[in-house]
């Protein structure tokens, strides 16, 4: 296992740092957004997220239009997950419930990478369990792949023996806007308060 996550790890530096989308920003006036942001790397409008057409917890067919129409919180993970997943979609419900306490509606949104066992009615339960307002969306292996490649997400599931295998994956949160598009992606080491904080400071300044 450590040898996949040495491999997502590798994957994910590659993603954010490499391709003609990204491209590395300077801090000052030319971005208004410097403040807001916690990354140094950034793209412009389409470098990342896109098109998709996914199935939500409730088994209806949607796309992006139907799930980004309020700024997002945006996730790639497994409902299997042992410990990263839980860790992570719990501090994200936590920033969204600060932010509803400073005026700012934004939706969790919760991508499985593990279409084979997360069913829709697997991600109705986990969403409930997150937060009243989570939006989990599943698909089959090559829709959950796109969505993936567009959000330069990397993961890789272990060999399937059993029902207990592992899915190695990024777990970076993207901040996503309906009109705006990708704002700045956050890394899973920074707490509840301090993330809220800049995703204010995104909506604030917008």
């Amino acid at each position: 296992m450590t040898r996949v996550y040495a491999a997502i790890a590798v994957g994910a530096v590659a993603a954010l740092l490499g391709g003609t989308a990204w491209y590395v920003f300077a801090r000052n006036s030319a971005d208004p957004l410097a403040p807001c942001r916690s990354s140094v790397v950034a793209g412009g409008s389409g470098a990342i997220g896109g098109p998709f057409t996914l199935v939500d917890h409730n088994g209806t067919e949607v796309t992006e239009k139907d799930v980004l129409t309020k700024p997002s919180l945006v996730y790639f993970g497994y409902t299997f997950c042992p410990d990263v997943c839980p860790v992570d979609t719990v501090r994200n419900a936590e920033v969204i419930d600060i932010l509803d306490e400073m005026g700012h509606e934004v939706t969790p949104v919760f991508v499985t990478v593990d279409p084979g066992r997360d069913t829709p009615e697997v991600l109705a339960d986990y969403a409930e369990n997150i937060h009243p307002r989570m939006i989990g969306l599943t698909g089959t292996e090559a829709q959950i792949a796109a969505a993936a490649k567009a959000y330069r997400v990397v993961y890789q599931a272990d060999e399937k023996k059993d029902d207990y295998y592992l899915v190695g994956h990024m777990t970076f949160t993207y901040l996503m806007d309906p009109e705006k598009g990708f704002l700045d992606f956050f890394r899973r080491e920074i707490p509840a308060d301090q993330m809220a904080a800049q995703v204010a400071c995104f909506l604030e300044n917008s």
